[in-house]
């Protein structure tokens, strides 16, 4: 594994290229965002994407999250947003609140397991969005870790986990850590909840019957 240590708050653009150009050619990328360390791949890249399920030991019927650099490569990249999923992004992104969308054609079916589903999110994090934005395209954000195991928080723990498992490693130190990101389906005309995480459940409720005005009388 190739350590790179960075500023996670102003990471370097040489660092931000040379995992952008990894990933392009199929690499595995260690990254930390705002809850924990992510592994990222290509979602385009077939061999990559199985890679990525084989050095997590992740079965193939769990769909892999995707993160963007802002709503529009999301919207342009990763899948269609819904209303819903706009008026969720514009109050939640960036931040730990990761939407499911109908998935782009471009996408590898292996990453949304063939259900026409994924899930993306902005990350409230400088280094996760700048390799979205220097890899012009989604990323996944995985957890790093074995499945099952616990997420790595520091860049020592993520080589400890996979060592030579993955291609790169950019070392921004410590994460939050703690809980992941909340899961909400924003394909219907409602959010349902699928994973509890950071943002409270309450807190989208809240945002749904209070929606911000929409013009000045």
């Amino acid at each position: 594994m190739r350590v790179l240590r960075i500023d996670p708050h102003n990471p370097s653009g040489a660092a931000i290229r040379e995992a952008a150009d990894a990933l392009s050619q199929g690499a595995i990328v260690a990254f930390p965002t705002d809850t924990v360390y992510g592994l990222a791949v290509d979602p385009r890249h077939a061999r990559a994407v199985d890679r990525l399920y084989a050095v997590k030991g992740r079965a193939f019927d769990q769909p892999l999250p995707l993160i963007a650099a802002d709503e529009a490569q999301a919207a342009t990249h990763a899948g269609e947003l819904s209303d819903l999923a706009r008026a969720l992004a514009a109050e939640f992104w960036p931040g730990p609140l990761t939407l499911i969308i109908s998935a782009h054609a471009d996408l590898c079916a292996r990453v949304h397991a063939s259900t026409g589903r994924v899930a993306v999110r902005v990350p409230a994090h400088p280094t996760a969005r700048a390799l979205a934005r220097g890899t012009g395209y989604p990323i996944t954000a995985t957890s790093a870790n074995r499945s099952g195991a616990t997420p790595a928080s520091t860049g020592d723990q993520v080589i400890a986990a996979l060592d030579d498992r993955v291609d790169l490693l950019l070392d921004g130190g410590a994460t939050s850590g703690g809980m992941p990101s909340t899961i909400v389906d924003a394909t219907g005309a409602t959010p349902r909840l699928v994973r509890v995480g950071v943002v409270p459940w309450e807190r989208v409720l809240e945002f749904m019957r209070c929606p911000p005005p929409t013009g000045v009388s």
